[in-house]
C-alpha cells in the first residue's frame, strides 16, 4: 500500500472516530475521502444489473449516505466497518428501490398482464435482488456471520480480508464462511428440480 493510501485510511478512521463522537463536521469532511470508493462499489454492484437500470451508482451512493448520516450512536470502528455498515444500507436502497419498481410496473395493483409482459417479467434482474435479499434474510435467520459475511462481500465490495476485519474473525474463517453461504445461497436460490 503506497503512503498516500495509507494516510488517507488514517484519515478516515480519526474522522469516523471524530464522528462516532458526535463531531457532525467530520462527517461532512469524510465523504470526500470515501466517495470514490462508495462509488466504485456501487458500480461493481450496477455491472451485475441489467443494462436498463434506472437507477444509478450515483444516486445510490447519495440516498445511503444521507440515511448513514442520520444514524446516530454509531461507533466506527475503521474504515471497513463503515464500508460494512454502507453496504447494509446500500443493500436495503436497493432491495426498496426493486420492490417499488415492481409495485409501479403493475400499477400499483393485481391487473391482468399479457403473455408477452409475463415473460419479459420473468426474466428481468429485479426480482433476482428480492430474492437474493429473501435468502439472506433466511440465511440470517440461520447463520447471522454468514449472512453479514455475504452482504459485505456482495454489496459492499469487501474483500476476504477487509470483511473478516468487519466481523472480528480471521481470514481463513471469513474465506471458509464465504464458501458455505455461497454454497447455501446456490441451493436456496436456484430453481427446484
Amino acid at each position: 500500500m503506497t503512503h498516500a493510501r495509507e494516510a488517507t485510511r488514517d484519515r478516515v478512521t480519526e474522522l469516523l472516530l471524530r464522528w462516532s463522537e458526535g463531531d457532525r463536521d467530520a462527517s461532512e469532511a469524510l465523504m470526500p475521502l470515501v466517495y470514490d470508493s462508495l462509488r466504485r462499489i456501487a458500480a461493481g454492484y450496477f455491472r451485475r444489473e441489467r443494462a436498463d437500470h434506472t437507477l444509478q451508482a450515483t444516486a445510490i451512493v447519495n440516498e445511503a449516505y444521507i440515511e448513514l448520516v442520520g444514524q446516530s450512536g454509531i461507533r466506527w470502528q475503521s474504515r471497513a466497518h463503515f464500508i460494512g455498515f454502507f453496504a447494509r444500507v446500500m443493500r436495503r436502497v436497493l432491495v426498496d428501490y426493486a420492490r417499488e419498481r415492481n409495485y409501479a410496473k403493475r400499477g400499483g395493483k393485481l391487473r391482468k398482464v399479457t403473455l408477452a409482459e409475463a415473460a419479459a417479467l420473468a426474466t428481468a434482474k429485479t426480482p433476482d435482488l428480492m430474492a437474493l435479499d429473501d435468502a439472506l434474510s433466511s440465511l440470517a435467520e440461520i447463520d447471522p456471520r454468514k449472512a453479514s459475511l455475504v452482504e459485505l462481500r456482495f454489496f459492499g465490495g469487501l474483500t476476504n480480508e477487509e470483511a473478516a476485519q468487519v466481523l472480528g474473525v480471521s481470514r481463513a474463517t471469513a474465506i471458509r464462511e464465504w464458501q458455505r453461504a455461497r454454497a447455501w445461497l446456490y441451493r436456496e436460490l436456484s430453481p427446484s428440480a
